[in-house]
């Protein structure tokens, strides 16, 4: 499993829309869909800095996510630019590997 990690600082007035792109049925997740090995999305927004955000897209693995990037090039490239302008700043946390996940107890 891959999570890739990104951080946003969203512009003041862009939350709403930045969340509608972003969130687990924005447009986003609707194209990562296209893509076979996509797993989800989760967005999550810091409790001390509502301007500050995470996204962890999940994938089978790095080869999943390659062949989809490969494949959809332009078309990632085109939202990227529309979503830029509800943005501030946006940075690659990193990508890391899953080993599973625990029910918490």
């Amino acid at each position: 499993m891959l999570s890739i990690v990104w951080e946003f600082r969203v512009k003041p007035g862009a939350i709403e829309e930045f969340e509608n792109h972003y969130g687990p049925s924005g447009t986003w997740v609707s194209f990562f869909r296209k893509g076979g090995g996509y797993r989800e999305t989760a967005l999550l927004r810091d409790a001390a800095d509502p301007t500050r955000y995470v996204t962890i897209d999940t994938w089978d693995d790095e080869e999943a996510y390659r062949r989809f990037r490969q494949a959809f090039e332009a078309e990632y490239a085109a939202l990227d630019s529309v979503c830029a302008a509800f943005t501030s700043e946006e940075r690659l946390i990193g990508q890391f590997v899953g080993f599973g996940r625990t029910n918490g107890r």
